[in-house]
């Protein structure tokens, strides 16, 4: 069973293995990524490292690349005609597994649960992409870069502009329109990451017209590991975190790692979800510095990095960053 749509063409065409190769580099270069987030959750680095920068960008091209061979596999699978007992008993399977991992997170991380990640992503993105796997290649190719477009100008041109704060609780704002994007340690909301699926369905529609599929079934003549690995990937994406934070744990029991200054640690944790929220750095400096100064006045600060108190909830937290707020306006 595969993380994305799996891959059964029509009997005429032979199995395309690098597609399954593809999903296996995709499988290496997420681990990769995680095993990065698990050193930084350890403190073996710098708060924020994981998520910004040059890691940012690898780890949304990661999500790309499992969405787009998504939509290349629901066309392979799907295209002339719809496998609905198939694509009903995949998209169980992959439902399931976002939802305990939804589950397994709200237990262990209770305030950045995924309540929307990457199978959440690939599981409603299939069922909106199903829609398109039939229709004209322009189609698909042309609602893909609408999106890309519309991202664009929300992003750099009129920067928020797509956005409310209606979409902000949970139950909509997976739908990627909320103006302050809940804290989740992996979000990938139908608006914009559709847009790689139907890439990938636009892409297959157009190897099929342009008959192309034989051909590419012959670019890779027999399996590798990385091969093997992508027809697993689902089964991969579920079990290779457990074992990097089992790896990482042990090590901090054998070589613990340096103790970094509490409002340091703060500081940069701060302004890295600060920055990573659309705000200006100068302005997340300023206002960072101002609640450490509070969380360190309160003697806050180490509670709150060990998790003794919520800083959604508490009282002391929320009025200190209410008034932070009003300061740095």
């Amino acid at each position: 069973m595969t993380l994305a749509e799996s891959q059964k063409p029509s009997p005429a065409v032979p199995r395309i293995l690098m597609i399954d190769t593809l999903r296996g580099v995709a499988l290496l270069a997420m681990a990769s990524y995680h095993f990065t987030w698990d050193l930084e959750f350890f403190s073996y680095l710098d708060p924020g490292t994981a998520t910004q920068g040059l890691w940012k960008v690898y780890a949304r091209l990661i999500a790309s690349s499992f969405l787009f061979l998504a939509g290349i596999s629901l066309v392979l699978a799907h295209y002339p005609n719809i496998r609905w007992r198939s694509f009903w008993k995949r998209f169980a399977i992959v439902a399931g597994a976002a939802a305990a991992i939804s589950i397994a997170t709200l237990i262990a991380l209770p305030n950045e649960w995924i309540f929307f990640g990457i199978l959440h992503g690939i599981a409603v993105a299939s069922l909106v992409g199903l829609a398109f796997v039939r229709l004209p290649p322009l189609v698909s190719g042309g609602a893909a870069a609408l999106i890309v477009a519309l991202m664009v100008i929300d992003g750099y041109v009129a920067p928020g502009s797509l956005r409310s704060a209606v979409f902000d609780p949970k139950y909509l704002a997976w739908l990627g329109f909320a103006q302050t994007p809940p804290r989740s340690n992996d979000f990938v909301p139908l608006f914009p990451w559709l847009a790689a699926l139907l890439a990938g369905v636009f892409v297959a529609r157009l190897a099929i017209r342009r008959q192309w599929l034989t051909t590419l079934s012959r670019v890779q003549a027999r399996p590798n590991l990385l091969t093997r690995a992508g027809r697993h990937s689902l089964l991969i994406y579920l079990l290779h975190q457990p074992v990097l934070i089992a790896i990482v744990y042990l090590l901090s029991i054998a070589v613990p790692p340096p103790q970094a200054d509490p409002r340091e640690s703060y500081m940069r944790a701060c302004e890295s979800g600060c920055v990573g929220s659309g705000n200006g750095e100068a302005l997340c400096r300023s206002f960072c510095s101002c609640t450490a100064d509070g969380l360190q006045a309160q003697s806050l600060i180490t509670p709150m990095q060990e998790g003794s108190i919520n800083p959604q909830t508490d009282e002391r937290v929320i009025a200190l960053a209410q008034e932070c707020s009003m300061l740095n306006q």
